[in-house]
């Protein structure tokens, strides 16, 4: 393949990323000494900034209980980085006798020894990613100085059974305790201002949105009635939740809401919810069917992505926009029937749905994005209405099942790749409205037997008819158009017709290789269809798509009168014409006409 598109270009797991590089050893605008806190004591200080003699620094190391990176800054220590042997650790409420106010983002990252945590009552504040992926840490007690925890502080910390938040926290950063999968209960202070627990679940302090349910506990959930917003990720990574039910009272469904709830069969989203984030069920690969209620307006990006179990959804009438992957990679789903509200279909929306059949895509349709229906192996058929007016780069790259297109005549643009590899792709009809043939448009549509180019038609971009083998006829309207880099490289058999007036053929066959040939409108006699049949006499007339010709009789060559029997306008290149007289004369002869 020629292009540098990746095969599976879908959603993406933002919150398991790859491990980033570690810290660096120096930041700028601080010391930052390595240092170890002993059983002998302290560290001293001069001229505010923390010295170490090396020999010392090596004494103390051979005895250290804990090891810590960190800087001072406005009389208070950071923790940056640990680098002690892990187990039961606890953080030192002092250094250099300063107080240790802060523990710095991924000061513990990634630490898998780590099996416990004190922090101290001097700590204010948990960094972003502090703990994130101590895998083996299954407790941590936080002190009652600590106000903030940070995003993703304790995430994917999958021995962690139980978080219990003090009444000083006023912040909980964003999936603080995600992908924590033995997570079975976090209580909260009955003292705190801002947050509150109930049976192990992470609330607001009146419980109306669901902020965090713990990844450790597995069946079905009935979520409050208090609830009226169930917040982003509450239940993501929640990979033993089999159900929920959401009551009416929920309006809106948070980003990431479910994501990676790899056990969850079905859900049931009521009328109330008239949002529903992205990627909020991405990654439910065991969620069979879905219903959208007629309150949801938008299905926002991957909101359905990578459902591989889902076979149908119902997309009610009420949503206008459907996002970008919004059902990609939904590898089960056999067929899609999208409402007459929908006006726009985003990037790779179904992009890899491979058991895809058939997709009905309504008049109201304006754009169909980038890779909407790439890599749909199944889908046979596709009619592009006359409303799209943009058809995306890679819009149906390696639909290798589809067998004919109709591109609706307000389409100016066949983006790049839009057809690359149909490789059973036999008829395409392209409307006068398009100017532009895209790069790979219809590469390696093997199957392709013959095209005609509309006259409004003035580039064809690279590769765009590249190892279309079986093709044997490229019609022209209009005047030859510039070429891109070998448009039909590979095909030996193409024979290029153009009609009588055009201009620019020479240079279009030095340039495409091809040998082009003055295209008159002809009776065909050789292919079936000649002679008489079901009581009818008749033939086939091939010419360019839309052109008219009319058809002339007479019954004597030696003395002719041309006599007008029908006017005729070529569909997809080709008409059968019928003489309906043909018995009342002993012989007749044809002929065609036009301007």
């Amino acid at each position: 393949m020629n292009s540098n598109k990746p095969i599976n270009a879908g959603v993406t797991r933002q919150l398991k990323a790859a491990c980033r590089p570690a810290r660096p050893e120096t930041k700028t605008g601080h010391a930052r000494i390595i240092c170890a806190q002993t059983v002998a004591g302290r560290l001293t200080t001069a001229c505010g900034t923390i010295l170490i003699p090396l020999l010392l620094l090596l004494t103390l190391s051979a005895i250290a209980q804990a090891q810590f990176s960190f800087i001072s800054d406005s009389g208070a220590i950071t923790i940056t980085f640990y680098t002690g042997p892990g187990g039961a650790v606890t953080i030192p409420g002092e250094i250099a006798n300063l107080p240790v106010t802060s523990i710095g983002t991924r000061a513990f990252y990634q630490c898998a020894s780590l099996s416990s945590i004190t922090i101290p009552n001097s700590v204010t504040s948990i960094g972003d990613e502090a703990f994130c992926i101590c895998t083996s840490l299954t407790n941590v007690t936080i002190g009652n100085s600590v106000t903030n925890i940070g995003d993703q502080a304790f995430y994917d910390c999958i021995s962690l059974t139980s978080v219990t938040i003090p009444n000083s926290v006023t912040s909980i950063g964003d999936a603080a305790f995600g992908s924590c999968t033995s997570l079975t209960g976090i209580t909260v202070d009955a003292d705190n201002s801002l947050y509150s627990s109930l049976n192990g679940a992470l609330f607001n302090k009146n419980q109306t949105t669901l902020i965090r349910y713990p990844g450790g506990e597995g069946g079905c959930y009935t979520i409050p009635n208090s609830v009226t917003a169930i917040g982003e990720k509450a239940f993501g990574f929640s990979t033993s939740l089999t159900g929920v039910t959401i009551p009416s009272s929920v309006t809106s469904i948070g980003e990431w809401a479910f994501y990676d709830c790899t056990s969850l069969t079905n859900v049931a989203i009521p009328d109330s919810v008239t949002t529903i984030g992205d990627e909020a069920f991405g990654y439910c690969t065991s969620l069979t069917n879905v219903m959208i209620p007629n309150s949801v307006t938008t299905i926002g990006e991957g909101v359905f992505g990578y459902c591989t179990s889902l076979t149908d959804v119902t997309i009610p009438n009420s949503v206008t926009s459907i996002g970008d992957e919004a059902f990609c990679v939904c590898t089960s789903l056999t067929n899609v029937t999208i409402p007459s509200s929908v006006t726009n279909i985003g990037d790779e929306a179904f992009d890899y749905c491979t058991s895809l059949t058939g997709v009905t895509i309504p008049d109201s349709v304006t754009g169909i994005g980038d890779e909407a229906f790439g890599f749909c192996y199944s889908l046979t058929r596709a009619t592009i209405p006359n409303s799209v007016t943009n058809l995306g780069n890679w819009a149906f790259y390696v639909c290798s099942s589809l067998t004919n297109v109709t591109i609706g005549n307000s389409v100016t643009n066949i983006g790049d790749y839009a057809f690359y590899d149909c490789s059973s792709l036999t008829s395409v009809t392209i409307p006068n409205s398009v100017t532009n043939i895209g790069d790979y448009a219809f590469y390696d549509c093997s199957s392709l037997t013959s095209i005609t180019i509309p006259n409004a038609v003035n580039n064809i971009g690279d590769y765009a008819f590249e190892y279309c083998t079986s093709l044997n006829g490229v019609h022209f309207d209009g005047n030859a158009p510039s070429l891109g880099s070998c448009v039909f490289s590979g095909d030996t058999n193409a024979t290029v017709y153009y009609l009588p007036g055009t201009t620019g053929w020479g240079d279009f066959s030095a340039n495409s290789g091809l040998p082009v040939i003055l295209w008159n409108p002809l009776i065909q006699t050789t292919d079936g269809s000649f002679g008489v049949k079901s009581n009818q006499f008749g033939f086939n007339i091939t010419a360019t798509n839309n052109f008219t010709v009319v058809m002339e009789a007479c019954t004597n060559l030696a003395n002719p009168v041309w006599t007008p029997l029908q006017t005729l306008t070529l569909t997809n290149g080709s008409i059968y014409f019928s003489d309906s007289q043909w018995t009342n004369y002993p012989g007749r002869f044809y002929r065609l006409r036009w301007n």
